[in-house]
């Protein structure tokens, strides 16, 4: 043979080999893809593709068949519609699954949309960040109450070193609690059971030295115990078992403008305080106590928690020398201690966010400047307008504040001792030109080593936490 033999025939002959149906079922339109009826192909109209169910099968499923990459995933979907082999023939004119799956493949574009926004995992509860900052600054109505009672110049050292050593303790028993509740709620109750009532008695035994007879050792030990007790109630977030043990103090202070409750109400009322917050205490810890410990489980090493302690202890220098010049200052600073930790906690929200929302190193650090500055002008704006109401200078202030929020930030990540040796040092250098009354003058000198030590730390946050990895 010189040639192919043509098999779809040319003339006139094409209506005498086709078999047509019509007389027995209307024809369906044909498809788009069919040149003309040139062929010798026995073929029945409405076996072949349904453009039209098909396209509206399309339209049905466009949101599912958009993020495609492959036919097959199309298939995995129409299977999930419970298409069955037989469907897909009589109502769509394919053969089978896949045909049916190309088709709609190529008929509908490609999209792929956004995932839909996660929630925050660092989402912050205001009302306990809130009753936080109330209740660090609470304690102090039993000073307002007892007043008449002691002499501040006289006894006040002895209560100044107690409650230094309390807070420094504090901070490293918080700390260690917080790494042996990720290990059990037991391992976490029996480490506050041994550890605060080990920092009241160093606290007490720091302040004999210098208690001028029973009656003030005596407070320097309850300012201890509360201290010891407030700190559990803290750590297993039993905020509002504290607001209820604390409320004698409240109500003594609001009556003092009216009526003067006397010598036995204004010892009386703190002592009451006093033993509910140890009552409640010992209720929170039942629990923690009560579950088995976690067999093979590792203690971390003490000195993991050692620079907690020295921040809390430079954290309490800075704080002292601040309320020597300025006592209402220490008061705004105190309750400013809950925004402090709802910002941290949006700090960490927000990184999250800049994290999802940027592809390289470089323009994280940028979102993470940014954030970092939101998060510190939110929490010192506020502190401006607070200094100038008491009539204080809010230099000091707002570089302490500063230098704080930063330090305990950079503590959030678990960068504890560029936090502490800063703000050590810079307690050091204002204890030291306050004490020698050197220039810049107590004032300026606070201001002046807080503003250091907040610069240096605003630096090492953006170096350290600039990177994605501490945030993913």
């Amino acid at each position: 043979m010189s040639g192919p033999i043509f098999l779809e025939p040319s003339g006139s002959e094409q209506d005498t080999l086709m078999l047509r149906l019509s007389d027995i079922q209307p024809p369906r339109r044909r498809p788009r893809w069919a040149a003309d009826d040139s062929t010798l192909t026995i073929r029945l109209p409405w076996l072949g593709p349904d453009d039209e169910a098909v396209s509206r099968l399309a339209a049905e499923l466009a949101d599912r068949i958009g993020p495609a990459v492959h036919p097959y995933e199309v298939a995995a979907i129409l299977e999930v519609e419970g298409l069955s082999a037989s469907t897909i023939r009589e109502r769509y004119g394919h053969p089978n699954l896949f045909s049916l799956a190309a088709a709609l493949f190529e008929l509908v574009p490609r999209t792929f949309p956004e995932p839909a926004p996660a929630a925050d995992p660092w989402r912050p509860d205001t009302a306990r960040c809130l009753l936080r900052g109330v209740l660090f600054a609470l304690p102090g109505l039993a000073y307002l109450l007892t007043a008449p009672l002691w002499n501040a110049g006289e006894h006040a050292p002895a209560l100044i070193v107690a409650g230094l050593v309390s807070w420094a303790w504090g901070q490293a028993l918080g700390h260690r609690a917080h790494l042996r509740l990720a290990t059990g709620r037991g391992e976490g109750g029996r480490t506050l059971l041994a550890g605060a009532p080990m920092g009241a008695v160093l606290a007490t035994a720091a302040a004999a030295p210098l208690a001028d007879g029973m009656p003030v050792l005596l407070t320097a030990a309850a300012q201890s115990l509360y201290l010891a007790a407030a700190g559990v109630l803290l750590v297993l977030a039993r905020e509002r078992l504290l607001l209820a043990a604390l409320s004698p103090l409240v109500a003594g202070a609001v009556v003092l403008p009216w009526w003067e409750p006397g010598d036995l109400a204004r010892a009386g009322l703190p002592a009451l305080a006093l033993l509910g917050t140890l009552a409640a205490t010992a209720r929170a810890l039942r629990g923690p106590l009560a579950t088995p410990a976690v067999s093979g489980a590792a203690r971390p090493p003490a000195l993991a928690s050692l620079p907690y302690g020295l921040f809390g202890l430079a954290a309490g220098v800075l704080v002292l020398l601040e309320a020597r010049e300025e006592p209402y200052a220490v008061i705004v600073l105190t309750v400013s201690m809950g925004p402090a930790e709802w910002l941290l906690y949006r700090y960490r929200g927000l990184s999250v966010a800049a994290l999802r929302a940027t592809a390289t190193p470089t323009e994280f650090l940028l979102r993470s400047t940014g954030v970092l500055a939101l998060c510190l002008l939110g929490y010192l704006l506020p502190l401006w307008p607070a200094a100038l109401l008491i009539g204080v200078g809010p230099a000091a202030l707002l570089s302490l504040g500063a230098a704080l929020w930063i330090a305990l930030l950079l503590q959030a990540f678990g960068v504890a001792w560029p936090s502490a040796v800063v703000c050590l040092t810079a307690a050091g250098g204002a204890g030291v030109l306050t004490l020698l009354d050197l220039p810049p003058g107590p004032g300026d000198a606070l201001a002046l080593c807080c503003g250091a030590a907040a610069l240096y730390l605003s630096a090492c946050a953006l170096w350290l936490l600039g990177r994605p990895a501490p945030h993913a």
